[in-house]
């Protein structure tokens, strides 16, 4: 019963996904979806992995680096949660994307082991657009500055921004804040910044990534609406 919930749940997901895309008039394969397994057992995301999803993101180290050795070596895996310096060394040759970086420190860091292992990491800028106390990521008006201080390190490369919006029961009380993203990505973007790109947008999540496509994401973190309500005491 419970793989033909996640099925179903999926199928609905990229349901979903296809109409946002259709009513911004844009292509589906401009839009990648990151199935968020947090808390989540191998066996669901076994299910998923099985009707075709490859990209999967995961809030915690430990729990990323727990399940990679349990699933398939084809899976490009983001991860999306904050990171602490401490941690960096034990993912940075085994994610595809970190979405989190919002402090040149941190960066300094993932530059650091990224070189031990002989790697570059692609990373995500993580900007506060709404200014939330509770979460992580740079000031919009600081997204800048920071991108410029980042590229001059060469074993890290930024790719774009990410941003987590407020928890909103509708979701286009959100539509603004993706916009501002959106806006700040193409003013970041004519600066022609060395070894910084602009071209992946991190935004929008089971409660808005709708609204978060149509207003330009590349990138939708869809956790809740594929595996179901988290479960925080594992």
């Amino acid at each position: 019963m419970r793989k033909e919930e996640l099925i179903n749940n999926l199928a609905d997901v990229e349901r979903r996904v296809q109409e946002a895309c259709k009513r911004a008039g844009r292509d589906r394969s401009e839009v990648v979806l990151i199935a968020v397994s947090k808390t989540k057992p191998v066996e669901d995301l076994q299910v998923i992995y099985d009707a075709g999803i490859r990209e999967f993101g995961e809030n915690k180290v430990q729990e990323l680096t727990g399940k990679i050795p349990e699933m398939a070596d084809d899976i490009s895996w983001h991860l999306i949660g904050h990171l602490q310096r401490n941690k960096v060394k034990y993912i940075v040759d085994k994610v595809k994307l970190i979405h989190s970086v919002d402090s040149y420190r941190l960066a300094e860091e993932i530059n650091i082991q990224a070189k031990k292992h002989g790697v570059v990491v692609p990373i995500l800028i993580e900007v506060n657009a709404a200014n939330e106390a509770t979460k992580f990521g740079v000031k919009l008006e600081e997204a800048k500055q920071l991108c410029e201080e980042i590229s001059h390190l060469d074993a890290v490369h930024i790719e774009g921004l990410m941003t987590i919006a407020p928890n909103v029961v509708v979701s286009e009380e959100n539509r603004k804040i993706f916009h501002k993203i959106k806006d700040l990505s193409v003013d970041i973007a004519k600066e022609n910044i060395d070894n910084v790109d602009m071209r992946i947008l991190s935004m929008g999540m089971t409660n808005d990534f709708e609204v978060a496509i149509e207003e330009g994401a590349t990138h939708v973190r869809v956790g809740t609406a594929i595996f179901g309500e988290r479960n925080y005491n594992i």
